[in-house]
């Protein structure tokens, strides 16, 4: 795995350099000392996964992953703060509380290396360099902050000027359009049902006829879904029925 270390802390990062030359699969391609200087960094050497302090100075960790088009792998590398791990308590996020304790550090960096494994199956079967389930996306809204794996996404929704992200139990709005999100997801798996929603395939319950030759579409979390007559035919031809 290309790891990028960000931390501000000369000390934090050498410290951290020194416990990851034990893991084999684990390659260090770099560091950074500040959120500028990570993004830059990141957009460079590409990095499969990174460790990332919260607090720095000017932009905090929180901050850059919000700039990030497509984001690596994150585990937060964080001295303890109590308001910042509590934003997060909630949610699928590896974080490690300095000084970082090395069997905490080896648990982490397993589950990152079986998960990018997966996303590296998908990409084999998948070259067009589109999301699949396996990657993971960084949505806030407000002072609340969620890292979600697309697998985990039932329903994309038009909402106003943004679009509200169903999962869990959670109903959060992002800024980015259902157009751009269509282009950038897998057509395998996300189904653009009518001009307001994006559905997750995966996670559909049962299908019924609707009006006009069009279907309803019921997903495990409660929502139904009217599929256009457009999409209907679209739809009937990817399910092959």
């Amino acid at each position: 795995m290309k790891t990028l270390i960000i931390d501000d802390s000369r000390l934090a990062r050498n410290e951290l350099k020194r416990l990851l030359k034990e893991f084999d699969n684990v390659q260090i391609i770099g560091e950074a000392a500040s959120a500028d200087e990570a993004k830059e960094k990141i957009g460079e050497l590409k990095p499969d996964l990174i460790f990332l302090d919260i607090q720095m100075p000017g932009k905090n960790g929180f901050q850059l992953l919000e700039e990030l088009e497509v984001l690596p792998e994150v585990i937060f590398s964080t001295a303890y703060d109590e308001h910042a791990l509590k934003a997060f308590e909630y949610n699928a996020l590896d974080y490690l509380v300095k000084p970082v304790q090395k069997q905490r550090l080896a648990g982490s960096v397993a589950k990152v290396f079986d998960k990018i494994k997966k996303k590296e199956a998908d990409q084999n079967e998948n070259n067009d360099n589109l999301l699949t389930i396996h990657d993971q996306v960084f949505v806030k809204d407000g002072e609340r902050c969620w890292f979600v794996q697309l697998s985990d996404i039932r329903l994309f929704e038009v909402s106003g000027n943004y679009t509200t992200v169903y999962f869990d139990t959670s109903k959060p709005m992002i800024t980015r359009t259902l157009n751009y999100l269509e282009s950038r997801l897998d057509d395998k798996t996300f189904f653009r049902a009518n001009r307001q929603q994006i559905i997750n395939l995966k996670w559909i319950e049962r299908i019924e006829p609707w009006f006009s030759g069009s279907l309803r579409i019921y997903l495990k979390g409660g929502e139904e879904i009217d599929v256009s007559r457009r999409q209907t035919l679209k739809f009937k031809e990817l399910m092959s029925f």
